[in-house]
């Protein structure tokens, strides 16, 4: 078993930035590949980033290449997303995800096998 505890959502003015903390605890977190989703109103959960388990290794969506970074700290059992110039369209609950399965970074949620509750950002224009 793997818990996921997000943090660090609020709300931000657009071109703004937050970053969003990802808590791991349970099965051996430095083998596992992580990731973030985010789902707004009314649409589907879509991928945001992943990082390799050594995090040498991340992949980004379209939408946020450029403005967001996801990091980890495997000693701390942490993952990070530092969200930079934030557009209200990044508004969405933003979920982490990790995936103890595979190696390869996925895009795709139901590759993943583990979440956390979520963590609500709204961008105001």
């Amino acid at each position: 078993q793997v818990q996921l505890v997000e943090s660090g959502g609020g709300l931000v003015q657009a071109g703004g930035s937050l970053r969003l903390s990802c808590a791991a605890s349970g099965r051996t977190f430095s083998n596992k590949v992580m990731g973030w989703f985010r789902q707004a109103p009314g649409k589907e959960r879509e991928f945001v980033a992943a990082i390799s388990a050594s995090g040498v290794i991340t992949r980004y969506a379209d939408a946020v290449k450029g403005r967001f970074t996801i990091a980890r700290d495997n000693p701390k059992n942490m993952v990070y997303l530092q969200m930079s110039s934030l557009k209200p369209e990044d508004t969405a609950v933003f979920y982490c995800a990790a995936d103890v399965t595979r190696a390869t970074l996925s895009s795709i949620s139901s590759m993943y096998q583990y979440w956390g509750q979520g963590t609500q950002v709204t961008v105001s224009s």
